[in-house]
């Protein structure tokens, strides 16, 4: 599969997912977006993908959506494409674990995308809002929801309504990235990351996924629950067995997916 808009590099059981605009400082566009969602789709069946990591360049993740192409755009145009929507329903479909590894601008459109990843690894050079406000609109692709959820609704109102960004040490501590780090360290930390989780049980790796994501959908007792059957279901799986003896025996468990 060849892409215009993305750069893409093995790494192992790893892939590494680069947006690749530089002009528009990665502005995400229809072709970017559907590139992307059909990308991860592709790495979601592959069996020799366990984990993805997604970044941009060193000025910006990205810097919001493209205007360019947005702005002569009529509210039947937006109704009837439905804009961004799909592809954005298709990302976070992704049962694999994505890590967005954030640098510079991580803006808007960028800022929605890097929070339809599992979590963000930032670098201390980057900069997350959702300005959308300026522009006489308001995010499309969740931000005013998942932000919401992410760093509470009083951050989350103030920066929608005045626009204004945040820097990663902030971001930090409001609980929108899981953590920083210097920005010459940024992707081999995220690729690390990456092979940590890729070394274990993959059916694990997406029943933690699965069951993380609920939190943000159902009551506390239905998330309770939703978890305790997961954790259950594991127990029918050799990766279980192989994971408790090796504690057991004091040796690393060789996982097979099954």
């Amino acid at each position: 599969m060849t892409h215009e808009t993305l750069l893409i590099e093995a790494h192992g059981p790893v892939r590494l997912v680069r947006l690749n605009r530089p002009a528009a400082l990665n502005a995400l566009n229809s072709q970017m977006m559907g590139e992307l969602a059909a990308a991860l789709g592709a790495m979601d069946r592959d069996d020799a993908v366990r984990v993805i990591v997604l970044t941009g360049s060193e000025r910006a993740f990205a810097a919001g959506a493209d205007i360019r192409e947005m702005a002569g755009k009529s509210y039947a145009d937006i109704f009837r494409q439905n804009l961004f929507a799909d592809e954005a329903d298709r990302i976070r479909a992704t049962r694999k674990p994505v890590i967005a590894a954030v640098a510079g601008f991580c803006l808007g459109g960028g800022c929605e995308l890097a929070m339809l990843c599992d979590f963000i690894i930032a670098a201390d050079t980057a900069r997350f809002g959702q300005p959308e406000i300026t522009l006489g609109v308001i995010p499309g692709i969740g931000g005013t929801q998942r932000l919401t959820r992410l760093i509470g609704r009083a951050k989350s109102m103030e920066l929608h309504l005045t626009g204004r960004l945040m820097a990663a040490d902030e971001a930090e501590r409001a609980g929108l990235v899981a953590r920083v780090v210097p920005a010459a360290e940024l992707l081999s930390d995220a690729l690390a990351t990456a092979e940590k989780i890729a070394e274990k049980s993959q059916l694990a790796v997406i029943a933690a996924k699965e069951a993380v994501h609920r939190a943000d959908e159902v009551s506390l007792a239905e998330g309770v629950l939703f978890e305790r059957r997961q954790f259950q279901a594991l127990f029918a799986t050799d990766d279980q067995k192989e994971g408790m003896r090796a504690f057991v025996e004091k040796r690393t468990p060789l996982f097979r997916d099954r």
